[in-house]
Parts: C-alpha cells; sequence; structure tokens
C-alpha cells in the first residue's frame, strides 16, 4: 500500500483559534473565546543599527527587544434569559478595568486545524464595543497587548502520532 502524497492547500484567515486561561498558571482551565469575526496577530522586532566604519558601508541591525500582540473582533455572546455574557468575553472585558496582575489575560492561539502554529503568552486586553448602526449585530475589537514573551508552544489541538497509527 502506497503512501498517498499531501496536497498543498491555502490557509484560511479563520484557522485560528484563541483561548483564555479561566484557571490558575498553576491549574490551567483554557477555555474557547467565541465568536471571533476577525484575527490578526503581530509580533514586532526592534531593531538597532549596528553598522560601523569596519562594515565597508554596509549597514547592520541588531535585534534588541520585541513586542507582540493579537487584535481581535469577536461577535458578543450572551445568555438573555439569565442575564449574562459568555464568562470569557466577561474575563476580558472585567481584565481591560483593572490594575496590575488582573489586568493580564493569560491567552494562546493555535491553528484551528492542528498545524504545528501555536502561541501563548500574557496580555493586557483593549475592549472597545465596535457600535453601529440599528440593523448591526453586537461586536467588540479587543487589541492584545503582549507583556512579557510570547512563546511557541506544541499545538494542543494537533494529533499525536501514536494516537494515528504512527511509531
Amino acid at each position: 500500500m502506497s503512501t498517498p502524497t499531501p496536497t498543498e492547500e491555502t490557509e484560511l484567515a479563520r484557522e485560528w483559534r484563541l483561548e483564555v486561561n479561566m484557571g490558575t498558571d498553576e491549574a490551567p482551565d483554557w477555555q474557547l473565546c467565541p465568536g471571533v469575526r476577525a484575527f490578526k496577530p503581530s509580533s514586532e522586532p526592534n531593531l538597532e543599527d549596528s553598522g560601523d566604519y569596519d562594515s565597508g558601508g554596509w549597514g547592520g541591525n541588531e535585534k534588541t527587544a520585541q513586542s507582540w500582540e493579537v487584535a481581535v473582533t469577536i461577535r458578543r455572546k450572551a445568555n438573555k434569559a439569565a442575564k449574562k455574557y459568555h464568562p470569557v468575553h466577561e474575563a476580558i472585558r472585567l481584565a481591560h478595568f483593572a490594575y496590575g496582575a488582573a489586568n493580564k489575560v493569560h491567552l494562546r492561539y493555535m491553528s484551528r486545524t492542528g498545524m504545528p502554529e501555536a502561541y501563548e503568552g500574557k496580555a493586557v486586553p483593549n475592549w472597545q464595543p465596535a457600535g453601529g448602526e440599528r440593523t448591526a449585530l453586537g461586536e467588540v475589537e479587543i487589541t492584545f497587548t503582549g507583556d512579557g514573551p510570547l512563546t511557541p508552544i506544541d499545538n494542543p489541538l494537533a494529533e499525536d502520532e501514536d494516537e494515528e497509527g504512527g511509531a
């Protein structure tokens, strides 16, 4: 039996899954942030000119720092009967108004298809309701500004090779 040749497929913007730790660092409880409509991660290096006279006129650059953020638009979810918003949305909203450690959201995002791209970090949320016309649905624009490192992690949605019948 021959191994099928994989085909290359174009990734979709909706590949990302955002989760928030509703537990603690010691006992994480990763919960889906539902209703994501737009997702844009970025990480910018800080480059400083490291050129000198000895470089023959060629410029040099040295990475001295890095920052990151994730811009997300969510469609707000609520239980109208209980008069409660989704708990993950509420945790983000309340962190926006807090200070110190309570202002940080521990998050992770990953390819929902199990591809190897996945990251984890803590960030300060900026919660801004989008408003809109009378026919618009309730959306919120959130910018998570990283506080500390954004760490590449193993994608928790990736299937283990042993489960697939591999080695």
